[in-house]
C-alpha cells in the first residue's frame, strides 16, 4: 500500500500537470483571440476608419477634350495613334498625366495629327492596379471615362496603400457625379474584369515591360509602323518622335 507521502507526490504532479494544461488553453484561447482581432482589423479596420472619416479626394480641373469615345481622344482617322499602357498605381504615370498628357493632347490630338488611347496594364503593380482600372471602364460606360482617369490619379498616394480601396473609388465615382447604382452594378458584377486583364496581355505581346510606355503607330505606304516609347518622357520627346513619324508619312 503507498504510503502519505507517495500519495501526496502523485497528487502534486497530477496538479502540475492540471495547472499547466489550464496555462496551455488560456494561451490557446489568447494566441486565436488576438489573431481573430488581427484579422478583423486587417479586413475591416480601414473599412471602419473610412466610414467614420470620410475621405475627400482631390478633385483636379476640369480638361476641355474633343472627340471623346470611352478611353480615346482624337479623331479615329488621324494618322497616328499614340496608345498608353499605364497604372493608376504608378507614380511615373502621374508624372505623365501631370506634366506631359495635356500638352501632347493640345498639340497632336486636338490638331488633328494624332488620336491618343489610354489603356492600363492590367494588375500590373497589384490589386488596387487591377480595380481602380475597372473603375475607369465603368465610369467609361456612363461617358466619363477621362473625368475618373483624372481624379484616380489626383489622388495617388503610392503603391498597393490604400488609395484605391473599393470605398474611395466610390468616392471619386461619386465626386464625378457618376449614377452609383450603376457604377456599383458595374463593379460589383467584374464587368470590365476580362477588358483590364486583356489589356495587361496585349501590352505584354506588345513589349511593354514596365509602365508607363507609348506606341506609337503609323501607316507608310502600306505598312504599319511602330514607335516606343518608355517612361515619362518630356513633351520634347513625344514631340520629336511624332513629327518624324509625320514626316515618313509625307505630312
Amino acid at each position: 500500500m503507498p504510503n502519505e507521502q507517495g500519495l501526496s507526490k502523485r497528487q502534486m504532479m497530477r496538479e502540475k500537470r492540471a495547472r499547466e494544461t489550464l496555462r496551455n488553453r488560456i494561451l490557446s484561447i489568447v494566441f486565436v483571440a488576438g489573431g481573430a482581432i488581427l484579422l478583423f482589423s486587417l479586413i475591416f479596420g480601414r473599412t471602419i476608419i473610412e466610414t467614420l472619416n470620410p475621405y475627400t479626394p482631390v478633385i483636379p480641373p476640369a480638361r476641355e477634350l474633343s472627340n471623346v469615345n470611352d478611353n480615346a481622344i482624337g479623331d479615329p482617322n488621324a494618322p497616328i495613334t499614340i496608345t498608353e499602357y499605364s497604372d493608376f498605381q504608378c507614380p511615373y504615370c502621374r508624372r505623365f498625366w501631370e506634366d506631359t498628357e495635356d500638352q501632347l493632347i493640345k498639340a497632336f490630338v486636338d490638331t488633328g495629327k494624332a488620336r491618343f488611347v489610354y489603356r492600363s496594364f492590367g494588375g500590373f503593380i497589384g490589386p488596387e492596379s487591377q480595380d481602380s482600372a475597372e473603375s475607369v471602364y465603368c465610369a467609361g460606360a456612363q461617358g466619363k471615362f477621362w473625368e475618373m482617369h483624372g481624379i484616380i490619379f489626383a489622388n495617388q498616394t503610392g503603391e498597393n496603400v490604400g488609395a484605391y480601396t473599393m470605398t474611395r473609388i466610390e468616392t471619386f465615382a461619386s465626386a464625378i457625379g457618376l449614377n452609383m447604382d450603376e457604377f456599383n452594378s458595374c463593379m460589383d458584377s467584374g464587368t470590365f474584369t476580362d477588358r483590364v486583364t486583356q489589356d495587361g496581355k496585349d501590352g505584354a505581346a506588345a513589349g511593354i515591360k514596365a509602365t508607363p510606355s507609348f506606341i506609337i503607330s503609323y501607316v507608310v505606304d502600306g505598312v504599319t509602323k511602330t514607335r516606343l516609347i518608355e517612361g515619362a518622357q518630356p513633351f520634347s520627346q513625344f514631340e520629336a518622335e511624332i513629327n518624324a513619324a509625320l514626316a515618313e508619312m509625307g505630312l
